[in-house]
């Protein structure tokens, strides 16, 4: 495992000055393959390039988001989404003086895992998948960069720096207690196993740049997901209005554009709540910051709270805003029943390839003889959780009857 610790004197690296805190890519803990350094490109830009000429990144635009694909060309799907989340992630990154190529990296990796058909997708494998150790999104997006991508000549996986792989499994916060306890249910199987080679210190917060990119990714889908509602008229600007965070924004709007269109009036609250986020963020982090005084990334680490959070007045008005988008576009009827198509899809796909490995593609079944039951399903799993939407409709005419009219 190398320790990539030169001083790069490349011709490229394009470097901005750094806090003492912030990750150092000429200080990374390494990969988990030694490789030559880049003369062009620090570990963390790297990471990134590598994880946007992935195959699981290019599925991303075929996968969804809220709204099926063909429900609009306009909706988000899980590739515009990681975009988004990339440039919040770096704007944070460099008002903080982190590595904005870090947040970058960890922003455009942190949905591998998801499945086709969203959050439908995950919650239907995980209970496909419940005897068999179930299913998880940031696990399964572990796997997808040590073992399923298989694009090098001399490793499975990307083959990432530690600190990218610590910000995907850990962007969210500590794993486990410290006496090694799940703090949220236990670990998933397949983060514990890798941990067991290379550890990823689950009992501590992540680097200040995968912090950046987890808050990302809250203040982007709290936004987009108000924009692809309005779009859809599941969601109307009256209804945003009894919502404190939105409503204040709308007051503003109404209030320098009193003649504006409902249309444009949706975008200005959309970006001028992204906006407001972004600061709140900001200004919490640099005090944050300035309390505790880290003076190295492994000070973050251990501070034993997170740098980068909301003000407590902006938690208490995103929660709220998550409870209304929960109550009123992803339980939406509309939706609920589009979800309800979705999840016998990936039921009846799963209950046939486990039955059947010869229905996978010669890539996928030729590895699976004298499989134990476990292994299979989870092979299983790794081949549904990496199909597109379109993909796996596309399986589904093929094997059945009675595909449902979702692309």
């Amino acid at each position: 495992m190398s320790g990539e610790n030169s001083a790069f004197e490349g011709i490229g690296f394009g470097y901005r000055p750094r806090a003492a805190y912030a990750s150092d890519p000429a200080r990374s803990r390494g990969r988990f393959y030694d490789e030559m350094e880049s003369p062009t490109r620090s570990p963390f830009q790297r990471d990134r390039d590598r994880i946007i000429h992935s195959t699981a990144f290019r599925r991303l635009k075929h996968k969804t988001q809220v709204f099926i694909a063909h429900e609009g060309d306009h909706y988000r799907t899980r590739l515009t989404h990681s975009i988004e989340v990339a440039q919040i992630a770096r704007a944070l990154a460099r008002a903080l003086r982190a590595d904005e190529d870090l947040a970058e990296a960890v922003a455009l990796v942190h949905d591998f895992g998801h499945t086709p058909f969203g959050h439908t997708g995950e919650d239907t494998l995980n209970e496909c998948m419940a005897q068999f150790g179930g299913f998880d999104h940031n696990a399964q997006a572990l796997r997808v960069v040590t073992k399923l991508e298989r694009r090098y000549a001399e490793f499975d996986g990307l083959n990432l720096t530690w600190e990218t792989l610590e910000g995907l499994v850990k962007h969210n916060g500590p794993l486990v207690d410290a006496a090694g306890k799940g703090l949220k249910g236990p670990v998933p199987r397949s983060i514990r196993d890798f941990n067991t080679l290379y550890d990823l210190h689950l009992g501590e917060h992540a680097g200040l740049e995968a912090q950046c990119a987890a808050i990302a990714d809250d203040i982007a889908y709290n936004a987009h997901d108000i924009d692809d509602g309005l779009r859809s008229g599941l969601l109307k600007l009256d209804a945003l209005e009894e919502v404190s965070l939105p409503a204040g924004i709308l007051a503003e709007v109404h209030r320098l554009y009193p003649a504006l269109d409902p249309v444009r009036t949706g975008h200005e609250l959309v970006r001028r709540q992204i906006t407001r986020m972004v600061e709140d963020v900001i200004v919490m982090a640099q005090a944050r910051l300035a309390e505790t005084k880290p003076g190295s990334a492994d000070d973050v680490r251990r501070a034993g709270r997170a740098m980068v959070v909301f003000s407590p007045d902006m938690t208490a008005q995103e929660a709220e805003l998550k409870a209304f988008l929960y109550r009123n576009l992803y339980r939406n009827p509309t939706v609920m029943a589009v979800r309800a198509e979705a999840d016998r899809v990936l039921r009846e796909l799963f209950a046939r390839y486990l039955a059947d490995p010869g229905e996978m593609p010669e890539g996928w079944r030729g590895v699976l003889a004298n499989a134990t039951e476990t292994v299979k399903a989870r092979h299983v799993a790794d081949f549904l959780a990496g199909m597109t939407d379109t993909y796996a409709l596309k399986e589904h005419r093929r094997l059945f009857d009675h595909t449902p009219d979702l692309g």
